[in-house]
């Protein structure tokens, strides 16, 4: 008796899931109607579950979560929010001892239909679901990608007048409260809207529906057969026509007949407001749902109390607002609903007014609110009593014990690994992410680049908890299934680099159990592997995974000799795979030897310290490969490229020296070279971000090397060449550019005159050849107010303390002044940073 008029049937509150002002009004309605069961729309296998939202520790928004059984990545989520009617009715039916029960399809038909369609049509179906507009009442997975559904709101709005749906339902129902005082006149309009568009429209294209709600049909008869007509049904709008419709049962069991299945698992999982805004399960996806949350909680003065929240907001980012912004922007509300013809400023007004008062016309604040606010990173919790697979236990049991709380909102979580709390933090999120769950993901730490430290950066999203359902698969434990799939990820491993990562994932995440597998695998794979490029992309991630080994306390042994023999095999086979290579290949190569010389340095550390027969096997290991290094840097065969790299590389090592390197760049860059592969070797030389610009301002002979072939370079190479070098001197920073501009216009020979004036052109005053020690002197007493007296002070009193100063000071300036070029070289480098 949805229009309570003497009629009978059951009670019909068709609702916009999500929507406060459904919620108050499926409240209203449920107090006045006093039914004796409540049927809602949603799986029936959560009917045991609907007990648990009385647990005193159950805080929405969460979800519904169903999954098969035998392939837990097929699921399908009921997001229910504080403000969502479904939730208030259960909420109402607990509250008074009234049966609860769900009516729609049953998750094990739901999660089954469709499993034969081909990836591609569902790819189509999920796009055209993204396109559909609000208003949408459907709670089930994705439709087929035939399906096609008007929206009904959009159509009403339209028809309205309204240019937005948004705003349409907000001035209607959101913001219509019980002005007419009576609890059933919202649903009986919306009911005869819905039922004029059904007739105009059909099902609106989903067969689906037609489906579904005979089954809802089936339940209604099965409830009244029990409770008589005291029945309430909460479902989406849509569905009342249908629900009206007489049918026999004969046919509405025809619909059902042969549908798929699938043994599924149900239970709640935590969901996010910022999940609620995108179209899923219930699949409304609204784009406000902290402010639909506001607008159910406000009991009175809701637009003061949303105000006095931004304000709150914006003072907390040291935002400067004052109680008078408060009391502006919610006048500006005010007359700009007055003036656009709505009963109160809904979230277009309040935008606009938070806008113009409190963020003085500024969109980046406004984004701000809009993140936190408007949709909000609320997380809801479940109790510990929901069903749950036994990965997942042991999962919030390891958050319990190292106080790691899942959070909504993303933040940034610094480690110190020789903390026994933050090192089992680590390994807990390294293991997780091989186990494909992203709760954490690392980042570069902005303290300190030891590998004692870690920063993470954190964001627990809803979907993880199918991620961990999946996950359940490979063990109980969170330990035994991280060890179970680095197993199994190394037996199907495409590449050795592939097993290489894996390899050091296993000792970040600390699996003792998993690494003897995958360094078997990776043993037997580097020996069959003779690919130099291969091998050059495994070595680093090898490498870098001995030195974790110290801080980790986990044994690298056999690592390192895997290690040791990759890099021999790297240094033998480098050399010939670097012959006649095309642009492409030997900017690839490039990045291998850079790769390979990173890896060396450090698998090269403590050579010579006396660590016994490591020591020794490893102890030629940065001469064997300066050897490479030569080999590659003299054959015309190797790329020019790479050539200048190897220079560039024993240079910073020592192993060459200057005048070498200055003979060698010389001979590159004699008229005898083509201007292509000079150009090249200069890209390798001083390219590639490694400091080559600051190497061009300290050697005023590579400069003029550089300098001299340019000006030579005839006219049609010069068009070839001139991409090249702009890529390369680019990347300088602007301070090494001005510095090597002012040095090739005051032309050899003036350095120091070009320092000077460079230093001046950069905008940083005081820099001298000379150091001026009385001026040096006159800031001792400001900083001696600063820092306080020191022990030395007290002891030898202020005036020997200056003087001892003045020494230190004279004393470094007379070594300066021994060595001018010293002077400059240090000028420069303060010009280069």
């Amino acid at each position: 008796m949805s229009d309570r008029d003497g009629g009978t049937g059951p009670l019909l509150l068709g609702v916009r899931h999500h929507g406060p002002g459904s919620a108050r009004a499926v409240r209203a309605a449920l107090e006045a109607a006093g039914p004796r069961t409540v049927l809602i729309e949603g799986p029936p296998e959560a009917d045991a579950l609907i007990a648990l939202a009385a647990d005193e520790d159950m805080r929405p928004p969460v979800a519904l979560l169903a999954h098969v059984v035998d392939e837990p990545g097929r699921s399908a989520f009921w997001p229910l929010a504080e403000f969502s009617p479904e939730w208030v009715a259960i909420r109402w039916a607990l509250d008074h001892g009234v049966p609860a029960r769900f009516i729609d399809l049953p998750a094990t038909h739901t999660l089954a239909w469709g499993r034969e369609e081909g990836e591609e049509q569902k790819q189509e179906a999920s796009e055209k679901r993204e396109q559909q507009g609000k208003g949408e009442p459907g709670g089930l997975p994705p439709e087929p990608a035939e399906a096609v559904r008007i929206d009904p709101l959009a159509v009403l709005a339209e028809t309205a007048g309204y240019d937005d749906a948004e705003r349409w339902w907000e001035d209607v129902i959101e913001h219509r409260g019980a002005r007419d005082g009576d609890a059933f006149a919202p649903f009986e309009v919306l009911g005869e809207a819905m039922g004029a568009l059904r007739e105009a429209f059909g099902s609106g294209g989903h067969e689906r529906d037609l489906v579904r709600e005979a089954y809802m049909r089936l339940q209604v008869r099965a409830a009244q057969r029990e409770f008589g007509d005291d029945v309430a049904v909460v479902c989406g709008a849509w569905h009342v026509p249908a629900l009206r419709q007489r049918t026999t049962v004969a046919a509405d069991r025809a619909l059902l007949k042969g549908l798929p299945k699938a043994k599924a698992d149900m239970t709640w999982v935590p969901w996010t407001h910022r999940r609620l805004s995108r179209m899923s399960g219930y699949g409304a996806g609204i784009d406000s749902p902290g402010w639909y949350g506001h607008l159910f909680g406000a009991a009175d003065r809701p637009i003061e109390r949303w105000m006095t929240k931004v304000a709150r907001l914006l003072r907390d980012e040291d935002r400067p607002v004052s109680s008078a912004h408060v009391i502006e922007a919610v006048r500006l509300a005010d007359t700009l609903a007055a003036m656009r013809g709505r009963p109160l400023p809904g979230l277009t007004e309040t935008t606009d007014a938070v806008r113009a008062v409190m963020c003085e016309g500024s969109d980046v604040p406004l984004a701000l609110v809009h993140d936190r606010l408007v949709v909000g990173d609320v997380l809801g919790e479940v109790p510990a009593a929901a069903p749950a697979v036994p990965l997942q236990r042991d999962l919030d049991r390891l958050q319990r014990r190292l106080r790691l709380k899942p959070e909504a909102q993303e933040r940034e979580l610094e480690l110190d690994l020789r903390k026994e709390n933050d090192a089992g933090r680590s390994r807990l999120l390294h293991r997780l992410r091989l186990l494909g769950i992203e709760w954490g993901e690392p980042a570069t730490s902005r303290g300190s680049t030891g590998t004692f430290r870690e920063t993470w950066r954190l964001r627990w999203e809803p979907e993880l908890a199918v991620r961990v359902a999946e996950a359940g698969v490979w063990g109980t434990t969170v330990l035994a299934a991280a060890t179970a799939k680095a197993e199994a990820d190394a037996v199907g491993a495409r590449s050795l680099a592939d097993v290489t990562g894996l390899a050091e994932r296993c000792l970040l995440a600390e699996l003792p159990d998993a690494l003897p597998v995958v360094m078997r695998i990776l043993a037997d794979r580097a020996a069959l592997d003779a690919d130099v490029g291969h091998l050059a992309q495994a070595l680093p991630a090898l490498v870098r995974s001995l030195r974790y080994g110290d801080v980790r306390g986990t044994g690298t042994e056999a690592l390192a000799e895997v290690a040791a023999g990759l890099a021999e095999r790297v240094f033998v086979g480098l050399p010939p795979a670097c012959a006649a290579l095309d642009a492409d290949a030997a900017e690839e190569m490039r990045g291998h030897v850079d790769a390979v010389h990173g890896a060396v340095g450090l698998l090269g550390e403590g050579e010579g310290e006396g660590q016994g027969e490591d020591s020794a096997s490893r102890g030629g290991i940065r001469g064997r490969w300066h050897g490479v290094l030569r080999t590659l840097s003299g054959r015309d065969t190797v790329p020019g490229v790479v050539r200048g790299r190897a220079v560039r590389l024993l240079l910073d090592d020592g192993a060459l020296g200057q005048e070498e390197a200055a003979r060698l760049m010389g001979l590159v860059l004699s008229p005898g070279t083509e201007p292509a592969d000079a150009a090249a070797w200069i890209e390798g030389f001083v390219g590639g971000g490694s400091g080559g610009g600051m190497l061009l301002v300290h050697d005023e002979r590579l400069l003029g090397l550089v300098d001299a072939w340019l000006t030579e370079v005839p006219g049609d190479a010069f068009t070839d060449v001139l991409p090249l070098l702009r890529r390369t001197f680019s990347a300088y920073e602007p301070g090494v550019r001005r510095t090597l501009g002012e040095l090739v216009r005051r032309g050899p020979g003036t350095r120091g005159s070009a320092t000077a004036t460079a230093t001046t052109a950069l905008g940083i005053p005081g820099f001298a050849r000379d150091l001026d020690a009385a001026r040096a002197d006159a800031v001792l007493p400001v900083l001696r107010l600063l820092l306080g007296p020191d022990e030395t002070e007290d002891a030898d009193g202020p005036g020997d303390s200056s003087a001892n100063d003045s020494s230190t000071n004279d004393s470094r300036a007379n070594d300066s002044s021994t060595n001018d070029n010293g002077a400059d070289d240090n000028d420069l480098v303060g010009v280069g940073r």
